[in-house]
């Protein structure tokens, strides 16, 4: 049952989980995950203690994991509290399905909901039953650390911070204490430490006192233990202070120590900003990420962080910043001129920012475009095409800023009236991969068709995302991954929150020669005081900028707004020109009705606030779309249990296939001698050289090469009396009988029939294919017993077989049959060893073609 095993097996699958923490709010998961690793280490003991084959390990680990899960979230609709029942295991798939849309909604740390601790515990237990099959079952602890593992990369991939120090080192030494207990129990099969002996280190004087016999037979571990010491030590030197001094690996240098302080060229890495922005949205305490004042008159405008320049095909990225003292923050000293902005009419607002202390990793500042000066302390710096703010490794938690900012204000006019492009912009920001479909191509001219000017273009864009095209704001869409992802979002769900929305009209905006890019930052928030403002972590958004010669980068907004998008985004007023029916503005700055209103996304799109963000839990249009949106239906409950049926009838099927194969063998035509038929011209064989010791042995039975099928054309009695022993023999096995390989066919038959008390019947067929089985190993005559007399002794010695024994024998028998399983292991350890031959005889042709 291997105990010891089962229980470290259990601690390090548990203690592997603790690198789980980052992805929930509360500690209650990990119980969860505790009953079901219990559950699972249970299953596996049960399925070692009946002695079943290694097959049937993970089958019990997860029936034990089924049970659990039935008993802890459907204990009122299962039969005895915790049998699954239809309605129990219905309850579960929809439990799963819950869990599985809020795991999609909500960004990490996620809330404790039982959705989600169900998917917790029963992902813990799977990673539990292959832990169990592997370090216990089929004694390969090494690779039971790969599922281990892989619940590391889960909080590794998701979140920004990945997984502490502590909770990974109590991973690896629950794995690196499972492998001591294997090792210790590996070596302790040899049995007993043998101890040797050894010469003294000093040679006593004469007259003293020798040392004890104990002692000088102690072996001494201080060598092994000095080696062990230096191994340690080296290694831990290697994986902590090699990386260190990897240059790119450490961005601050080694230990820190470097970080921007001399006059070189430095690249800046930051975490993905499009990560960080689907953890903002789906938070569910929304908390309060900055406040601030403004002087702005007509009101704040958005707080960009990121100006994401670059489009691979895949996601929208910014260019690599190279960082240089030259760039750094001076108080008083004016930040470079924003680009192209020449014509429209700016006026100075001044803004005072205060982040929260709990925020972490801003180590780009949140300001109102296009900042000229800037008040901060540390070590910050700027980008000048960009003007993006951001420090080498400060953080923008619990500091307080002045920010200087000109604001364009320009008009539907200006913007329609702006010239050509210069050269450096058209070739940055115009920039579209080849792969790009032609279908999103051709959705780019059919939505502007008819469209004279870039100004007309973008509001058509913009007014096709927000009432035209039928989108929905939906803030349980994946991310985008690639590009098919933006080309599904574009022509078929259209579903999803502003990163889709955003990217999607820069992409068509550069399809149609725009200059454009994706920034991300807050919508100006919520105004608790007059001039005071909060920003919380929901009104972080992304949005498009358009490059308009004259006004530079100009904000539009493709997101909806309001109760069914985005609720704080606001639509600049210069992208809301009417536009008749022909197609182009009239020119005037009147103000259109607003494109982000509610009533009118619900009359162009009735599916608009079907699913909206729920600021009040995690209940909201959760399970208005059901299966449809990767929920968990009964088809993988269904699947799952095909599957497991059919690798149950595996040994089944097995040994029927081997019962019709060897009655079948008895019947098949029998293989020409080796020299060829007589009277063949393949000549005569040869003949070995005639042992004087062994001339007067003469072998039972017909000379070799001359079977008895090929004298009478009926089946050879030595091969029938073989193929009946060798199924009675099966037989026994699988009924879990004793069988002694030692013993005669006599022997064998008398044990079985004082054994089992067979009826005469029984006795009878045993004792004739006993008495057959005899007289073809050991006798010149051979059984008259022909083979569907012996074929049928058989099948009633099975049948008392199964009479004498219980029903589990019996079920066993004709399910799980264990000499199907040692078949299968004699069949791989011979194609093993064929192998290790034939890899021999590999290496040993090189000698043997220098002998020649």
């Amino acid at each position: 049952m291997r105990i010891r095993m089962t229980a470290m097996a259990a601690a390090a699958t548990l203690a592997g989980s603790l690198g789980l923490y980052p992805l929930f709010e509360r500690s209650g998961w990990f119980w969860a995950g505790f009953g079901a690793v219990l559950a699972v280490a249970g299953g596996g003991l049960l399925a070692r203690r009946l002695r079943l084959p290694a097959l049937m390990n993970p089958v019990f680990g997860l029936a034990a994991l089924l049970l659990y899960l039935d008993l802890v979230y459907a204990a009122d609709r299962a039969w005895l509290v915790f049998v699954p029942s239809p309605d129990s295991l219905r309850h579960l798939g929809d439990l799963a399905g819950e869990g599985w849309r809020a795991a999609n909604r909500y960004a990490a740390p996620v809330p404790l909901l039982p959705g989600i601790a169900m998917l917790t515990a029963a992902g813990i237990g799977l990673v539990a039953v292959l832990v169990d099959l592997l370090a216990v079952r089929l004694h390969r602890t090494a690779p039971a650390g790969l599922p281990l593992l892989a619940m590391y990369s889960v909080p590794a991939a998701v979140r920004e911070d990945g997984v502490g120090w502590l909770a990974f080192g109590a991973g690896a030494l629950g794995f690196l204490a499972l492998l001591m207990a294997d090792s210790r129990e590996k070596v302790g099969g040899w049995g007993r430490m043998v101890t040797t002996h050894r010469r003294p280190r000093e040679v006593p004087l004469a007259g003293s006192d020798p040392r004890p016999e104990e002692e000088a037979a102690r072996p001494d571990p201080a060598a092994l233990a000095a080696s062990g010491r230096r191994i340690a030590v080296g290694a831990v030197a290697v994986a902590v202070l090699l990386p260190a001094a990897v240059p790119g690996l450490q961005p601050r240098g080694v230990f820190g120590l470097g970080g921007g302080s001399g006059q070189g060229t430095r690249t800046v890495t930051t975490p993905d900003p499009l990560v960080s922005l689907k953890r903002e949205l789906t938070r569910l305490d929304d908390s309060v990420v900055l406040t601030y004042r403004t002087d702005d008159p007509g009101g704040p405008d958005y707080l960009r962080l990121y100006a994401l320049d670059r489009f691979d095909g895949d996601r929208w990225t910014y260019s690599p910043l190279k960082s240089s003292s030259k760039d750094r923050l001076v108080y008083g000293q004016p930040l470079p001129p924003p680009p192209g902005l020449s014509v429209a009419r700016v006026h100075k607002v001044t803004t005072r920012v205060k982040v929260r202390p709990e925020v972490r990793n801003m180590t780009f500042l949140p300001v109102p475009y296009a900042p000229t000066n800037v008040s901060i302390k540390g070590d910050w710096r700027v980008h000048p095409s960009s003007l993006m703010l951001y420090s080498l490794h400060d953080s923008a938690g619990g500091r307080s800023y002045t920010v200087e900012s000109a604001r364009a204000d320009p008009t539907s006019g200006q913007l329609a009236a702006a010239g050509g492009y210069p050269a450096d912009v058209v070739s940055h920001y115009t920039a579209v991969p080849k792969n790009i479909p032609q279908e999103v191509r051709r959705l780019a001219d059919q939505v502007t068709a008819g469209s004279s000017t870039a100004l007309t273009q973008a509001v058509r864009l913009q007014r096709w995302f927000t009432v035209s095209g039928g989108f929905t704001y939906d803030l349980s869409a994946p991310a985008p991954q690639n590009g098919g992802d933006l080309v599904d979002f574009l022509l078929h769900s259209k579903r999803g929150y502003c990163e889709q929305y955003a990217a999607s009209m820069a992409l068509l905006a550069r399809i149609l020669g725009i200059p454009s890019r994706v920034a991300m930052g807050y919508t100006p928030g919520s105004e608790v005081r007059p001039g005071e403002w909060v920003v919380r972590s929901r009104d972080a958004h992304a949005w498009p900028e358009l490059y308009f010669q004259g006004t530079g980068w100009v904000r539009f907004e493709p997101t909806p707004g309001g109760a069914g998008g985005q609720g704080t985004a606001v639509t600049p007023s210069y992208s809301q020109p009417a536009v008749s029916s022909g197609g182009e503005s009239d020119g005037q700055t009147g103000q259109a009705p607003d494109t982000s209103s509610p009533g009118e996304e619900a009359s162009a799109s009735p599916s608009t606030g079907a699913r909206h963000r729920d600021d009040e839990g995690a209940g909201g249009g959760a399970s208005a779309q059901g299966d449809e949106e990767g929920g968990f239906g009964a088809t993988p409950w269904l699947a799952g249990a095909l599957l497991a049926l059919l690798l149950m009838a595996v040994p089944m099927t097995l040994r029927r296939l081997t019962r019709r194969r060897r009655w079948a063998a008895l019947t098949a035509p029998p293989a020409p001698p080796r020299g060829g038929p007589k009277g063949t011209r393949a000549g005569p064989a040869r003949r070995a050289p005639r042992d004087p010791k062994r001339a007067r042995v003469r072998l039972p039975g017909p000379a070799p090469g001359t079977p008895s099928e090929a004298r009478t054309g009926e089946p050879d009695p030595v091969r029938a009396a073989h193929a009946a022993w060798q199924e009675m023999r099966a037989d026994a096995l699988d009924h879990g009988l004793e069988w002694r390989a030692s013993d005669s066919p006599r022997a064998t038959a008398r044990h079985l029939g004082e054994v089992l008390e067979l009826d005469p019947a029984g006795l009878q067929a045993l004792t004739r294919i006993a008495r057959a089985e005899e007289l073809a190993r050991y006798s010149r005559t051979r059984s008259a017993e022909p083979v569907e007399r012996l074929r049928a002794d058989v099948r009633t010695v099975r049948e008392s077989f199964a009479a004498s024994v219980g029903r589990r024998a019996r079920w066993r028998a004709r399910l799980l049959p264990p000499s199907t399983m040692a078949q299968t292991r004699a069949t791989l350890r011979t194609a093993g060893d064929r192998v290790a031959d034939a890899a021999n005889r590999v290496n040993e042709l090189p000698a043997r073609l220098r002998r020649k």
